[in-house]
């Protein structure tokens, strides 16, 4: 196994190139992560200006897999949420080289942004992921619990129509519940 960390990723000419690289490396490979393939660097790159922007406004977080200074996979912990919605937050964007996949790297990811938003005071985690070839085995592993089946969500980068399966995973007690309230007095 190589020796990486998990850190937030900071707005640098040098993580903006890796971030883009693995994006298109993803939708290449058949990943659904919101683009279609063929997936051009500048609009990858341009993508993650964009994120790594409004992690700086405090609206999300975006985390990466540092092997040395490479990047090699990433996942961004979704925030800025309305009023009423204080309590939860949201997966996206989890992602890993393919030369780098199955050294548990996506789990480490994953356990790091749970961490987060606890911290952040976050009591659910909400995601979703692609019906075919997505991500669900992995996330029901991480403890979480299918909440049910978009049929029809959108298309894969290489152009078929799929599904799209939502979960969500409590990770602390809800706010307001008699157990916060027991532990505030």
């Amino acid at each position: 196994m190589s020796d990486w960390c998990i850190r937030p990723i900071a707005a640098t000419p040098a993580a903006l190139d890796d971030l883009a690289t693995l994006l298109v490396e993803t939708v290449a490979s058949g990943a659904s992560v919101s683009f279609l393939h063929p997936l051009a660097f500048e609009e990858a790159r341009n993508f993650w200006t964009g994120s790594l922007e409004a992690a700086g406004r405090g609206e999300r977080v975006v985390l990466g897999a540092f092997e040395g200074e490479r990047i090699v996979g990433t996942v961004t912990l979704f925030l800025g949420f309305p009023p009423n919605q204080p309590h939860r937050a949201e997966i996206g964007k989890l992602m890993t080289r393919l030369s780098h996949r199955g050294q548990g790297i996506a789990s480490a990811l994953m356990a790091a942004a749970e961490t987060l938003a606890c911290e952040r005071g976050k009591s659910h985690l909400v995601l979703d992921t692609a019906e075919e070839e997505g991500a669900a085995s992995l996330y029901e592993r991480l403890g979480f619990e299918r909440a049910g089946l978009i049929p029809h969500f959108a298309f894969t980068p290489h152009g078929r129509m799929s599904g799209t399966i939502l979960f969500w995973k409590p990770i602390a007690p809800l706010p307001g519940s008699p157990a916060r309230a027991g532990a505030r007095r």
